[in-house]
């Protein structure tokens, strides 16, 4: 070779076969890094499927406990728990009732898998009120930021009771780590994780969800959530929330946040999470059930790229099937 010829540059090399590939990988997507967010309901004696997630259920509490066992089964470490009450009210009483769906949930969940499985909780009001906002209203239909503090820190000493490992406050009111954190260590529940959606965005991917829950909300909720024009709001609120004792951070919506997720990453020192959510979810299996996509490769490069863009766990109703094909 003359001083005058380059070598001839060939990235494809380490693309060559599989095994090539899987050496060089630089993301490892593993089940143990899955989190299953399940829905349960109160009232019901069998499981109701969610027409706008196929697949995805309101469990009764005994096909909730099957779940999760089969999760743990495939090597998913973590489950999200949401409850569904027969009765709503305007403060949300239900997710307060040592007896509500959740509570009696959690319980059921723990006493089934122990310490197999991190058994999370929704802290939210969401589900439980009768308005659907994530907390307390004023006599002018705002929420007060406050009132739904206290609401949040009772919330929170009832789940601790029922024995979940972290709680998971997801309403995005101002100081709500703190207010939960203080609550938990003054009932003596220091050993109770927090799990804080330090970066919530009102988000149109949310739509299914909202059937999964029942959930009573007219009209939105930007005045709490953040805009979905904002990154550096989120790196923001996620300091604040890891200030005032998160032991984990959540970046919600996923796959429209990469970027967040990444910010986010790079400014905390605890674990990120993301979730995977409703709408997400959704527009994969509906492009897959109309053959436009092959489902579970896509499947596997979604959470991926989560995983690349800096989340240390990722809730995904895929959760299962994922851990599976993982294997």
């Amino acid at each position: 070779m003359s001083e005058f010829e380059r070598p001839v540059i060939r990235p494809r090399r380490l693309r060559r076969t599989p095994a090539i590939r899987a050496m060089v990988s630089e993301t490892a997507l593993r089940p143990e890094q899955l989190v299953l967010p399940a829905f349960v309901r109160e009232g019901i004696d069998a499981p109701l499927p969610i027409g706008s997630m196929p697949g995805v259920v309101q469990h009764t509490r005994d096909t909730l406990r099957k779940a999760v066992v089969e999760a743990a089964e495939a090597g998913v470490k973590g489950v999200m728990l949401f409850g569904i009450p027969e009765t709503k009210d305007s403060i949300g009483s239900a997710g307060t009732d040592p007896e509500g769906i959740l509570n009696v949930a959690i319980a059921d969940v723990k006493a089934e898998v122990g310490d197999a499985v991190v058994v999370m909780s929704d802290l939210c009001l969401d589900e439980f009120t009768d308005h659907g906002h994530c907390g307390v209203l004023r006599e002018d239909g705002e929420v007060d930021n406050d009132a739904t503090l206290e609401r949040y820190a009772a919330m929170a000493v009832v789940q601790a009771a029922a024995g979940v490992d972290m709680v998971g406050p997801s309403g995005m009111m101002d100081g709500q780590v703190a207010v939960i954190r203080d609550a938990l260590d003054a009932t003596g529940h220091t050993d109770t994780g927090i799990l804080a959606y330090g970066a919530k965005y009102a988000s149109a991917f949310f739509g299914p969800f909202r059937e999964a829950v029942d959930s009573s909300l007219q009209g939105d909720r930007r005045t709490y959530q953040q805009d979905y024009a904002n990154a550096v709001e989120g790196v923001r609120e996620s300091l604040l929330e890891v200030e005032q004792g998160a032991d984990i951070v959540m970046v919600k919506p996923a796959l429209a946040y990469l970027d967040v997720i990444r910010q986010v990453r790079d400014a905390v020192d605890v674990p990120v999470a993301a979730y995977n959510v409703s709408g997400e979810y959704a527009m994969v299996e509906a492009a897959a059930a109309n053959g436009w996509i092959d489902r579970e490769p896509a499947i596997l490069e979604t959470l991926t790229a989560i995983r690349r863009a800096g989340a240390d766990v990722i809730l995904t109703y895929w959760a299962v099937e994922a851990a599976r094909l993982l294997r």
